[in-house]
């Protein structure tokens, strides 16, 4: 039964983490590098910074933490958050050229792989005397190649929409749709953003152990990662600002009330799902099957949630049957690989 509790909270927080973009569509008058850092301050400042907050027993400091955590694990929690920023950035240019549909489930689907292997590899490489690799059961590897398969399965059904619909018809589902230059993107961003669960696994111990309430022990270690993400994309936003000579959005004072509160509301969004995924775990045996796989199971349930959201946003409007057929195999396929670990 407590399995079940995890994954309905991590369900939760990856049906938030799929929603965050609708409120985007609600900025006015901004460019793009503007309303994308402002999101970011409240994504991967302000609400990280709350929620490690709460991994802080009275008598505590969150700085104090960081200062007695070796400088190593800080500092590679950290760059894995900046490697991660890149996959962030990536990861918008995936949804501009395949729609949120088919860009967050090529992303995610790399993400969810490669977060999952990628960790316990690296930490292994570090520090062997750790034995992360251990980690890596035949139930988490299987858990890991049915989620691509299931990928797969959904970038098909991309194929297939790419190649049935006239150029008329895919600019009107999504504008700037290109499958081959989506596809790279997509590719990269997945790639980079895997790094997010890397920097969790560096910063596995920051936190007070038996003194921080098991539900938030991840949280410190959120912050250190997108802390290094908003470094990486903050450059980009002001490089662009600066290029694109931007910097005049900040003063629309017309539209600040509007385009703040639907900043937050994407980065509150989007931030649930990390905040999801720490109490998620918590329902799970510490270092078993289910808390290693279950960043992917968090990844493979944001696609199926993106594809939901896709539907409705009808990015799929004048597929066929077949197309939206294989679509729906893919989606129960990524269901059924959250459930697979406890079938093994």
């Amino acid at each position: 039964m407590e399995i079940v509790i995890g994954l309905l909270i991590i369900a939760i927080g990856a049906f938030c983490q799929s929603s965050c973009y609708v409120p985007i569509n609600k900025i006015k008058d901004w460019s793009w590098e503007s309303y994308w850092i402002v999101q970011g301050v409240f994504a991967w400042l302000l609400l990280p910074f709350l929620g490690a907050l709460l991994a802080v027993p009275a008598g505590e400091s969150l700085f104090g933490l960081f200062a007695q955590t070796p400088s190593f694990n800080l500092w590679m929690t950290i760059f894995f958050g900046v490697l991660w920023g890149v996959g962030g950035l990536t990861f918008g240019l995936s949804m501009r050229y395949l729609g949120v549909a088919l860009g967050q489930s090529i992303a995610l689907g790399t993400c969810a792989g490669l977060g999952t292997i990628m960790g316990p590899v690296l930490l292994n490489i570090f520090f062997p005397e750790l034995n992360a690799l251990q980690s890596l059961t035949f139930a988490v590897i299987m858990g890991v190649v049915v989620t691509l398969i299931g990928i797969a399965i959904i970038g098909v059904a991309g194929s297939m929409k790419a190649a049935s619909l006239s150029e008329e018809e895919k600019k009107a589902a999504v504008k700037d749709f290109n499958f081959p230059k989506g596809l790279a993107i997509a590719l990269l961003a997945g790639f980079m953003s895997g790094c997010f669960n890397v920097g969790l696994t560096f910063g596995t111990d920051i936190n007070f152990g038996d003194a921080t309430d098991p539900m938030f022990r991840t949280l410190p270690a959120t912050l250190l990662v997108t802390f290094g993400g908003f470094v990486t994309n903050a450059v980009y936003c002001f490089y662009q600002n600066q290029k694109n000579k931007t910097w005049g959005d900040y003063a629309k004072t017309s539209v600040w009330g509007n385009n703040v509160l639907f900043c937050l509301l994407a980065g509150a969004l989007w931030y649930s799902q990390f905040f999801g995924l720490s109490l998620g775990r918590s329902f799970f045996e510490a270092g078993g099957t289910m808390d290693t796989l279950s960043f992917c199971i968090l990844m493979a349930l944001n696609v199926v949630f993106s594809n939901v959201w896709g539907i409705i946003l009808k990015e799929w409007k004048g597929c066929s049957t077949k197309t939206i057929a294989v679509l729906v195999c893919g989606i129960i396929v990524l269901i059924f690989s959250s459930f697979l670990p406890q079938l093994l």
